[in-house]
């Protein structure tokens, strides 16, 4: 425990840190920062960048963004089905790929129920062994997915009672899509995900519905279980003044996976710009990598295809150090979302803080819609037909092509309440105060 006036000291135990590209990664770096910004000595623990430089795609200028007082350790991480070096494959995989994939799958969830991941469990304990030898820690705050994130903290709470956190930027056992339950009670992931929360000093959840699923689902952990919602790192740039005449930009930002509804998209774009002179020049911009890791889904490309012919453009990626200029240069923001009572989404926070006009192509009952509700530039599509959504985007427009300053305003106040800023430092004030509490007790 800290000496009184010390630095506690937390490990952050992110499986995707910078330059890791994905977008839990934006929480987890801002996480990181907030508690070295409150006077932790904080150590982050994640795997090797190899995998994101050869793999999956990186970021480089996020490392930028991470406060340099936080300690990065990198510990190894396999992938096996990654492996693209057939002189490397063992002889099974290349004479039964099948039976090697199902076989790979069954020994990656002997040390802990989660396919791929499970075998990182005996990496990460030896490693927060060995950074707790080197410099004690006072608290551990696991973020999930890949959920075998919490063995490390169990593994020093067991052997050091040291408290701990668990953050879920997702779900395990629910399904934020379908709303089902992914893992019956009785079932090792059941019994595994009651272990974490049951001891946790507190959990956190993106929004609010997920939240009141695990209090149904763990009534034990309901009076630790908070909200601690994405939010926003910085306020986005001041939005230049559309030139009289310009044909508007409508953009989206984000990963673009087979659950985000492009297709319904491009048919309602089309749909619109038949209708509305405001909108036969307008292009929508979409930004992002398509697929998590780096395949695109049939069903995208073919909607991207089409979407060229009446102004829908596919722009790559964008790091993370320039999205603020892509707002800045939008005359509205498309929020395209996968259906699901519980998905919000990350960049609906970074939509808000610049107060241009939001149109919502996803369902209704999304948890994103209580985020947006009472935001003054926000034009939801009643439902995903092309109608619907070119009902929304005509609204939309008319009010980008106002650039009305007072709605602007407005909008950016509302945004102030989801800063990064203002939904940890709650939570790391609470947290500073248990683990001082917690000091004296045992001195």
């Amino acid at each position: 425990m800290p000496a009184k006036g010390a630095r506690p000291h937390v490990l952050y135990i992110a499986w995707g840190f910078p330059p890791c590209r994905s977008g839990g990664v934006y929480r987890a770096m801002a996480t990181a920062n907030a508690f070295s910004q409150d006077g932790w000595d904080v150590t982050v623990l994640t795997i090797d960048r190899d995998l994101w430089e050869r793999r999956t795609g990186a970021d480089p200028a996020l490392e930028q963004r991470v406060d340099p007082r936080v300690m990065v350790e990198r510990i190894p991480f396999d992938w096996p089905v990654l492996e693209d070096d057939l002189s490397r494959w063992p002889p099974l995989r290349a004479l039964a790929p099948r039976a090697w994939v199902k076989m790979r799958t069954k020994l990656d969830q002997i040390p802990f129920p989660e396919k791929v991941y499970g075998p990182w469990r005996r990496h990460l304990e030896r490693a927060a062994d060995r950074i707790h030898g080197h410099h004690p820690v006072d608290l551990v705050v696991a973020t999930t997915n890949p959920q075998v994130s919490v063995t490390a903290a169990l593994h020093l709470a067991e052997r050091h009672r040291i408290p701990y956190v668990v953050d879920y930027r997702d779900a395990w056992s629910l399904d934020v899509f379908s709303g089902r339950r992914l893992h019956p009670e009785g079932s090792r992931v059941h019994t595994w995900e009651r272990r974490a929360l049951t001891g946790a000093l507190e959990v956190w959840f993106v929004n609010e519905p997920i939240r009141q699923w695990h209090r149904a689902a763990y009534p034990a952990a309901a009076g630790r279980m908070h909200v601690v919602a994405n939010g926003y790192d910085e306020p986005a740039k001041e939005i230049d003044g559309r030139l009289p005449g310009s044909a508007l930009r409508f953009t989206y930002v984000g990963t673009i996976t087979g659950k985000v509804p492009v297709p319904e998209l491009v048919a309602g774009w089309r749909r619109c710009r038949e209708q509305d002179p405001l909108l036969i020049e307008a292009n929508a911009d979409l930004y992002g990598y398509l697929g998590f890791y780096g395949a695109a889904h049939p069903a995208l490309t073919a909607a991207l295809d089409t979407g060229r012919e009446v102004g829908v453009r596919y722009r790559g990626p964008v790091s993370k150090t320039r999205v603020s200029e892509v707002y800045a240069a939008s005359d509205a923001l498309l929020l395209v979302l996968g259906t699901g009572r519980y998905v919000t989404s990350g960049k609906v926070f970074e939509y808000l803080a610049t107060g241009l006009p939001i149109v919502s192509v996803h369902d209704p009952g999304n948890a994103a819609s209580e985020v947006l509700a009472g935001y003054p530039l926000w034009f939801p599509a009643s439902d995903l037909s092309p109608e619907a959504i070119a009902a929304a985007l005509r609204a939309a427009a008319r009010a980008a092509a106002a650039a009305d300053p007072a709605a602007r305003t407005a909008g950016r106040a509302f945004a102030e309440r989801y800063s990064r800023e203002h939904q940890l430092r709650p939570r790391i004030g609470a947290l500073r105060t248990a683990v001082s509490a917690r000091a004296e007790e045992t001195t």
